[in-house]
C-alpha cells in the first residue's frame, strides 16, 4: 500500500487510535502535531496485514530523527527502507506551481490556473475567488479556494525547512548499507514522471524479498 501521512493522521484520528487521540488533543488546541505521535501513527499503520509484504511511505520521514525513529521500528522485525526515490522539481518551478493551485475542498480535486485550469475560469481571465469569482469545482460549481499556505511567501519558509530539515534525509539513506536512493525528473508532465516512478520501483522490485520495505519519498532538490 502507498501510505501518506496526512492519510494515516486523519485515518487515525477518525478511528480513535492512541495515537490518533493525541493527534486529535493537539489539532484541537492549535498545536502542531509532535514528532512522537507522528512517528506511533506510521508505527500502527505499517503493523496493519496489507503492509506484511511492504508498503511506499509518502512524506515520511521529514527529518533524520524521523528516519532514525523509522529504521528503529523496522529493525524490530528485521526489516529496513530498501529504496528511497526523489522526485526532483527546482525551486522556482514549485512556486509556479504551488501558487496557482486551487483545490475543491470537499471532494479534494485540484485544479491549476495555467496547468489545468476549471472551466469556469476563461482564457486570459484573473483567477478571482469568492461568490462572484471566476473559480468553480467543474462537477459542482462549488466554490474553489486556495490554501493558506499556497503563496510565495509561505513557500519560501517552506523551502528553507525542507532545505534543512528534510534535505538531509537523503544523505542519511545514502549512507545506509542496502538501501537504494534514485532520482527522478519531476519537472515534466505527469505522465512522464509517473513513467520513470514506475520503471524506478520494478526495477527495485526484482531485488526484492517478500518482506522488504519500500519507501517513496517526494522530494524536490536541485
Amino acid at each position: 500500500p502507498q501510505l501518506s501521512t496526512g492519510d494515516m493522521l486523519r485515518a487515525a484520528v477518525k478511528a480513535n487510535t492512541m495515537y490518533g487521540l493525541r493527534a486529535k488533543e493537539h489539532m484541537q488546541s492549535g498545536r502542531l502535531v509532535s514528532d512522537d505521535i507522528v512517528i506511533g501513527i506510521v508505527k500502527e499503520r505499517i503493523s496493519d496485514p496489507d503492509c506484511a509484504r511492504g508498503f511506499i511511505l509518502d512524506g515520511f520521514p521529514r527529518t533524520v530523527a524521523q528516519a532514525r525513529a523509522l529504521d528503529e521500528m523496522l529493525s524490530a522485525s528485521n526489516d529496513k527502507v530498501s529504496n528511497v526515490v526523489e522526485i526532483h522539481v527546482p525551486d522556482d518551478v514549485l512556486e509556479e506551481r504551488i501558487t496557482g493551485r486551487w483545490i475543491h475542498k470537499k471532494s479534494g480535486r485540484s485544479y491549476h490556473v495555467k496547468f489545468h485550469p476549471p472551466q469556469s475560469l476563461k482564457v486570459g481571465d484573473t483567477p478571482q475567488g469568492g461568490v462572484n469569482g471566476n473559480m468553480k469545482d467543474d462537477d459542482t460549481q462549488e466554490l474553489l479556494e486556495q490554501r493558506e499556505d499556497d503563496t510565495a511567501e509561505k513557500l519560501k519558509q517552506r523551502l528553507v525547512k525542507y532545505h534543512t530539515e528534510t534535505e538531509p534525509v537523503l544523505q542519511y539513506y545514502k549512507k545506509q548499507q542496502g538501501t537504494k536512493i534514485s532520482r527522478v525528473n519531476g519537472n515534466q508532465v505527469p505522465e512522464a514522471v509517473w513513467q520513470e516512478v514506475d520503471k524506478v520501483l520494478k526495477s527495485a522490485a526484482s531485488g526484492w524479498s517478500l518482506a522488504a520495505t519500500t519507501m517513496l519519498l517526494f522530494l524536490t532538490l536541485h
